[in-house]
């Protein structure tokens, strides 16, 4: 018998305001620029920093961590970071922060 290989499972805007909105416990993060966030935040998304990253490291490897970005990509390269240290409960925001100003929150500024 094969075991299924961990994957980063890509969410909707839709599916983290449903996340969001239920309590789901999660750790969420925002790979983005301060710059960036300066612009536009999802509420609740924290900075990925190096603090933070060792914040991460010590966590359970079994913790659910939700990463975004502006489009999805930097936020993948973060999951597949903590993919390759063991974590096993990862999610992306596909289309990143663009996708919930377009899909979730219109007063989220775009840029």
């Amino acid at each position: 018998m094969t075991s299924t290989p961990i994957s980063i499972r890509q969410i909707t805007a839709l599916e983290l305001k449903a996340m969001l909105d239920s309590g789901t416990p999660f750790e969420f993060w925002d790979v983005r620029t301060v710059a960036e966030r300066n612009i536009a935040i999802i509420p609740g998304a924290k900075l990925l920093d190096s603090e933070a990253v060792e914040q991460i490291e010590a966590l359970d490897r079994g913790t659910l961590l939700v990463f975004h970005c502006h489009h999805g990509i930097r936020s993948q390269n973060a999951a597949l970071h903590f993919l390759s240290m063991g974590f096993n409960n990862l999610c992306n925001l596909a289309g990143g922060i663009e996708a919930w100003s377009e899909d979730v929150d219109p007063k989220v500024a775009r840029y």
